[in-house]
């Protein structure tokens, strides 16, 4: 009788365990088999990063490669855009003055091929470096949209006046790097943030800013370069109901506003004729210029021209603070 019970109590006891062994087997096989997706998912996300995307722009849209590796840039904001990004252009527009690039970028670029000025760029030797990609701007370069767009993939942004921000959001968004851009971006205006809160006070004073160019001398005003940044940081205007100009050329007879400025800032447009320079000199020497207040009380600063508003880049617009942080005697 013993025996038979310890028969079916053994019969019982390997039912059970077959049991449990075949459930640790189709656990172990559902758990597979859960993986699968997500073993799948990488390569379809992969190949998602990999594919071309649209890119809405000043013309339109364009489809663009995800990973441009040959582009030509047509505006001097545009290449500080690019270097700061990571991404050296196999051709760009050189600087407006420099030889062929401003001093703050040359380090940077060389061995980039120029393509001739922003203001005409040549077509033919754009197409002969082959580009995968050319960002220009409508501004500059409506009238050769069709031709470059038959090169290469051709993006633009709007404008130029005071967008440097806009315009390198859009940049970084064509070029695949949106998370590398908005990166760069914020980090620029944590140091604005730090400025402000440590300039305090001397925030308060006016600034006017003045450039001198070849036969031409010009308020400059909030919608430029200059202005926008200075309204970021929340700098007081002299000339504050001209906000939303960019520039007004001025006659001597009208150097008497700037007595309204606390700071009179200026730049020099020299491009190596001697031409700026002479307008500045000429100007500085007038007894109007000499009887201003900010003459007399040393308040008048100069500051370069390349870095405060012809380059009009991100690299250009960290240099300005650094400047301001010097000038205004604040430490970083």
């Amino acid at each position: 009788m013993f025996g038979k019970r310890n028969r079916q109590q053994g019969r019982a006891w390997a039912l059970i365990a077959l049991v449990f062994i075949l459930s640790v087997v189709l656990t172990a096989c559902g758990e597979k088999q859960g993986s699968q997706p997500s073993a799948s998912a990488a390569p379809e996300a992969s190949e998602k990063a990999d594919s071309p995307r649209t890119i809405k722009h000043a013309m339109g849209e364009t489809v663009v490669p995800a990973n441009p590796k040959r582009v030509v840039i047509l505006t001097n904001e545009g290449t500080e855009a690019l270097l700061a990004l990571g991404i050296k252009p196999v051709g760009a527009v050189e600087s407006y003055y420099g030889s062929p690039w401003f001093d703050h970028i040359k380090a940077d670029m060389q061995g980039v091929t120029t393509v001739g000025g922003e203001a005409q760029p040549n077509l033919e030797l754009i197409a002969s470096l082959k580009p995968d990609l050319i960002i220009g701007n409508k501004m500059r370069h409506e009238k050769v949209y069709d031709q470059l767009k038959a090169i290469a993939p051709t993006v633009y942004s709007e404008t130029l006046r005071g967008e440097w921000k806009s315009n390198f959001s859009l940049y970084a968004d064509t070029l695949n790097k949106k998370a590398e851009g908005d990166k760069i971006i914020a980090a620029f205006d944590k140091r604005i943030e730090d400025f402000k809160s440590k300039a305090g006070d001397k925030l308060k004073e006016k600034v006017a800013v003045v450039r001198f160019m070849g036969g031409k001398t010009r308020f400059y005003y909030g919608n430029m370069f200059t202005g926008v940044i200075f309204k970021q940081i929340g700098i007081v205007r002299s000339d504050a109901k001209s906000d939303e100009k960019s520039f007004e050329d001025i006659t001597k007879e009208r150097l008497t506003e700037l007595d309204a400025a606390d700071k009179v800032f200026y730049f020099t447009y020299e491009t190596g004729d001697g031409k700026g320079t002479k307008q500045e000199q000429e100007w500085m020497n007038d007894p109007l210029w000499k009887n201003l207040k900010v003459v007399k009380e040393n308040k008048l600063i100069k500051v370069n021209d390349a870095t405060w508003n012809t380059a009009g880049g991100v690299k250009a617009a960290n240099i300005m603070l650094d400047d301001l942080y010097n000038l205004y005697q604040v430490k970083p």
